[in-house]
């Protein structure tokens, strides 16, 4: 025992500052490279690396999760709800306001040289395109055939070739042989039919501008028009007919979308409702496009209020999925009652009204449905382009609604001040967002993740509800600050924090540890350091 000791002791003296100077600054460094890469991976998957790591690899070898499967066996039948419901609400929609690739999103990355859109996002519009423009029976089609390879493709300048090259199949004439005369033959010119999709796909991507998308449009519109009227007749012949009318359906109906919004965006405003209103009356059933979110934009462009009200009142049921878009201005029409004469301070002093109640009602149903919204109304988030595709209840969805509707907002008088006044204290009833919600489910964990892969890399994403910082980002914080400390004060007093150094491993060495005391400490620290005693005082008189 006692050689082990002096053997410590004779290694300890053989330390000098310079020792102590390097190791602290090189725990220092160490653990500020941890702090940094820390930071950087909570900053950008939302959670600590080493938390990760340990939850995923070391708590399966101390057996956390045998600990833990009974637990799990008796609440599978919850879990699996919750997870089914969690699956539904983070589900990806198309966004029913999407730009037009050619004439916006393009003219954007040619102005500021960032893409707008992320592979993920582009890729999901392929998916649609393939499941909406096409079927089994394509191959029978050259054409169709042709626009049918047209949407797989990855390259822009690809898929406008393969349109061009599908419109040029169909310019062949085929001449049939008509014997009208015995001594003469006569040639019929029969034009085969135009391929509807392929005009869709030059609209959408080669047209540098709304009017020239819109010529297209109508182009497509004719073509399109005429292939649904012989599938209709057609299709109770067969499950591949019942196929083609379906997909000629799709084609038609986006058409007409599409032409209404080119009319909306050109300023052809009324045109662009009766549009809609004519394609909702003669297409019911086809929700999956949400045209009436459409519709209720243009309304409140025409300040058709009345009207408004009427859409939401048969799209704003229990029944019926919400958006942003039904919430919001379901608060807006209502806080336009009582927006140009409220005021917090007189609100403050008497009370709300009733009519101010139901304003402020909604505008809390609408941010816990989406609590993005706000701070892009508001203008306390910068804006940018809305991807083709949204995440309901997500920052995705957030962008597109206030993209389009942040002029409504501000058009009605007082309307922004109210939602500034009262938004945040939807979060006093929804403490525990994630877990229990007051008038919706809970709040989706999963939304940050899909609005990573749908937003483009330069937007800082919104996340809800604000993560704290991990512990382990504080802890290696706390570790990084207290090395640095000892390595500047090492460096400014190496023989002081050497002897102290010694002192400290000679306290925990030592079998005596409990009979010293902070006073032995800084004994032994004068001793070695031969600090001279404090002078005496002395008075002087007048």
């Amino acid at each position: 025992m006692f050689g082990t000791e002096s053997s410590l002791s004779m290694f300890l003296n053989t330390l000098t500052p310079k020792f102590y100077v390097a190791l602290t600054g090189t725990s220092s460094l160490i653990s500020g490279l941890i702090l940094i890469f820390e930071w950087w991976y909570f900053r950008k998957y939302g959670t600590s690396f080493i938390e990760q790591v340990s939850v995923s690899h070391l708590r399966p070898l101390l057996g956390g999760v045998d600990n833990n499967s009974s637990n799990n066996s008796n609440s599978s039948n919850g879990d699996s709800d919750s997870n089914r419901q969690s699956v539904s609400e983070c589900k990806v929609w198309r966004n029913p306001l999407n730009l037009f690739r050619g004439a916006e999103y393009n003219r954007y990355t040619w102005v500021t040289g960032r893409e707008p859109l992320t592979y993920y996002d582009m890729n999901l519009s392929a998916q649609d395109h393939q499941t909406f423009f096409t079927c089994d029976s394509d191959h029978l089609r050259p054409a169709d055939a042709i626009m049918q390879k047209a949407w797989r493709e990855r390259n822009p300048q690809a898929r406008i070739s393969a349109a061009h090259e599908a419109l040029e199949i169909n310019e062949i004439r085929s001449r049939v042989e008509v014997p009208l005369i015995a001594s003469s033959t006569i040639w019929e010119i029969k034009l085969l039919p135009k391929c509807a999709t392929a005009y869709i796909l030059l609209a959408e991507e080669e047209a540098t501008t709304i009017a020239e998308a819109e010529k297209l449009f109508k182009q497509a519109l004719k073509a399109g028009d005429g292939c649904y009227r012989r599938s209709q007749q057609l299709q109770h012949h067969g499950s591949q007919y019942e196929a083609q009318h379906r997909r000629d359906t799709n084609v038609l109906v986006y058409i007409k979308r599409r032409l209404a919004m080119c009319a909306r965006r050109l300023g052809r405003t009324r045109e662009a409702v009766k549009m809609m209103r004519d394609l909702m009356k003669e297409f019911p059933l086809l929700s999956m496009f949400n045209i009436h979110e459409n519709l209720l934009e243009a309304l409140l462009e025409l300040q058709a209020y009345a009207d408004v009200q009427a859409v939401l009142a048969k799209y704003d049921d229990i029944s019926l999925p919400k958006s942003a878009t039904i919430c919001y201005t379901a608060a807006l029409l209502k806080a336009r009652a009582v927006s140009d004469k409220f005021s917090p301070e007189a609100a403050s002093r008497r009370g709300l009204s009733t009519a101010e109640m139901n304003a402020v009602e909604a505008i809390h149903r609408a941010v816990e449905f989406n609590p993005h919204v706000p701070k892009y109304l508001l203008e306390m988030k910068s804006l940018i382009l809305p991807p083709e595709h949204i995440l309901k209840r997500g920052d995705s969805e957030a962008i597109a609604y206030a993209f389009f509707h942040l002029a409504h907002w501000k058009r009605v008088e007082g309307a922004l001040n109210l939602l500034h006044c009262t938004w945040e204290g939807t979060f006093r009833m929804i403490p525990y967002p994630l877990e229990k919600g007051h008038l919706f489910y809970p709040y989706p964990i999963c939304t940050e993740t899909a609005d990573r892969e749908l937003l483009p890399s330069f937007h800082e994403v919104s996340v809800y509800p604000k993560k704290e910082l991990p512990f382990f980002i504080l802890f290696t914080a706390g570790l990084c600050s207290f090395t640095a400390m000892l390595a500047l004060l090492t460096h400014q007093f190496p023989e002081l924090m050497g002897v102290f150094a010694k002192a400290m491993i000679d306290i925990f060495c030592s079998t005596e540890f409990r009979d010293w005391n902070c006073k032995s400490i800084f004994m032994r620290v004068e001793d070695e350091l031969e600090i001279p005693p404090a002078p005496q005082s002395h008075h002087f008189q007048n």
